[in-house]
């Protein structure tokens, strides 16, 4: 069907194995790396089933509603455009697929449910569904929950013919993937789908130089690795490090001046690699995250000279530069000429305490904690949200591990600059040193330092006068 409908795709060998082996398997799983091309063999069998069976419906649910907009929902649309004998049957929709001649019997529907849903809410999002033909497609199942698969499995009984395919990362050992690997697996045509560069059946869409980098950075027994790279499940499973209700909840806080005056004024600066990504300086005095500065193609002597200015304005009481691969340096030689005394941190350094894998694995959690236990983030920074969210933790014998920058990279598509600038404010503890230059404290309501009240446009950011700590005079 694929070969015909759109002439000229290529096929991996796991694909072309997934395809001829659907008509004889109800249950399908792809345990698959990261960007193998599982989205579109989803895809291409709902295609089949809603053009080759009658009055067909199917089910197709993803670990959120927006993930399944991105991804699978608008992946089956591209494909079904792509045909003008597809395109002449089906209408698609945001949220379903029919049948022009049929559109109460023959569809697919996209099901959902809310971050907050219970166990039994998320089955509810499968319940209900009767034909001769059913199927469901969930992707992302590594993060689902049992109930929702016990949904599917009952609307097996009553069919003539009915399918349950599911595709993830394999990062949670608990769950219907992980069943369907283990337990359950002589119920399941299983596919392991991965971008190991030593496998000559490897996913070909998978970059094998970035394959061979990663390998090389954390070996091939990093569970990251196992998970992105291999697509095998991990001695433990990868856990979020905080939910978005939680970051959402610590915007919304607001603190008195004096709940937070006594502390030491803290930046982190994380240095952009060659032009790939932002520098990110960000503030932290207490309990209160300011708004931090994001700062794009700018020299070691810019950025250095930028972060002399506020320390001096600011009366900062320690500046922790990132120093990992030496990106860092030149910002931290330029400083001391200017005699001030930065700190650099190697995130793959030795930690302080002996429960982490490394520096970085530490001061990310030391900064997510401090958000549980109170901590505020400047309310307009999204970018920061989903970097905290998007990054996920396991276990490295008994050391903690967080996932490496260049694995959630692939996955959000840019590095996590705004979190491992916030992260560095918890590099080491600091204690104020005093009230500043005048000897007396500078407080309101309202310190946002890097707000777009003054701008970076030369050498120096332009005259505004401030309320708040050692404002610009």
């Amino acid at each position: 069907m694929v070969e015909e409908l759109w002439p000229g795709t290529v096929l991996d060998f796991w694909q072309r194995d997934t395809l001829q082996a659907f008509p004889h398997w109800q249950r399908i799983a792809m345990l698959a790396s990261k960007g193998p091309g599982k989205t579109c063999t989803l895809a291409w069998l709902a295609i089949n089933v809603l053009l080759t069976r009658p009055h067909p419906k199917i089910a197709a649910a993803s670990i959120s509603a927006q993930n399944l907009a991105d991804n699978f929902w608008t992946e089956t649309i591209a494909w079904i455009n792509r045909s003008d004998l597809l395109g002449h049957i089906f209408e698609c929709t945001k949220s379903r697929i029919f049948n022009k001649q049929s559109p109460e019997t023959w569809w697919m529907s996209a099901r959902s449910y809310s971050q907050t849903a219970n166990a039994t809410e998320q089955a509810n999002t499968l319940s209900g569904l009767h034909a001769d033909y059913v199927m469901f497609l969930l992707d992302e199942v590594g993060g689902m929950n049992d109930a929702v698969m016990a949904s599917a499995e009952a609307a097996l009984s009553v069919c003539v013919e009915g399918h349950i395919v599911i595709a993830g990362n394999p990062t949670q050992r608990e769950g219907p993937l992980w069943r369907a690997a283990t337990s359950e697996r002589s119920l399941w045509w299983i596919v392991e789908v991965n971008g190991d560069p030593d496998n000559p059946r490897r996913a070909s869409r998978v970059s094998i130089q970035w394959a061979r980098e990663q390998i090389q950075k954390y070996g091939r027994d990093n569970p990251y690795v196992l998970v992105n790279v291999l697509g095998k499940f991990p001695p433990s499973s990868l856990n979020a490090l905080i939910g978005p209700d939680e970051c959402r909840e610590a915007m919304q806080r607001e603190y008195r001046p004096e709940d937070y005056s006594d502390a030491a004024m803290v930046l982190g600066c994380d240095v952009g690699r060659q032009g790939m990504d932002p520098s990110v300086v960000f503030p932290r005095r207490g309990v209160m995250a300011f708004e931090p500065l994001v700062l794009r193609n700018i020299s070691g002597t810019e950025g250095a000279g930028l972060v002399a200015r506020k320390i001096l304005d600011w009366d900062v009481d320690a500046t922790f530069i990132d120093d990992t691969g030496g990106y860092g340096g030149s910002w931290i030689d330029n400083l001391i000429r200017l005699g001030h005394s930065p700190i650099g941190v190697q995130f793959a350094g030795r930690p302080t305490d002996g429960r982490y894998a490394n520096k970085r694995s530490e001061i990310l959690m030391e900064c997510v904690q401090w958000v549980k236990r109170g901590g505020r983030l400047p309310p307009a920074c999204p970018e920061l949200i989903e970097e905290m969210t998007s990054t996920s933790y396991t276990f490295q014998g008994d050391k903690f591990l967080i996932e490496p920058k260049d694995s959630i990279r692939a996955r959000i598509g840019r590095s996590t600059d705004r979190f491992d600038a916030l992260g560095l404010t918890f590099a080491s503890p600091v204690v104020r040193r005093g009230y500043g230059i005048s000897g007396s404290a500078r407080f309101e309501s309202h310190y946002e330092p890097f707000s777009a009240a003054w701008s970076v446009g030369g050498s120096s950011p332009q005259p505004r006068t401030w309320g708040g700590i050692g404002g610009l005079r």
